[in-house]
């Protein structure tokens, strides 16, 4: 559904009421959408967390923390 600021401004409530029970209203300003009001559990998550996303990730082979020390013990210049 689709609905102009100004009338989504005067109806707010029943329009709340229409997406509690699922549905979805697009709301237009000047013949462009500009916001879109869905349930809040509907959200979709769109990006892991930092800790889930480091937590993801798996590095095979020798630790760059290793790389570093072997390099350091090694000849320099």
């Amino acid at each position: 559904m689709e609905i102009n600021a100004k009338e989504a401004r005067s109806k707010l409530s029943s329009l709340l009421n229409k997406v509690e029970e699922g549905g979805e209203i697009v709301i237009v300003r000047r013949g462009k959408r500009v916001a879109r009001l869905i349930t809040a559990e509907s959200r979709v998550k769109r990006l892991p967390t930092l800790k889930d996303f480091r937590a993801s990730v798996k590095i095979k082979g020798v630790s760059l923390g290793a790389v570093i020390s072997r390099e350091r013990e090694g000849v320099r210049y």
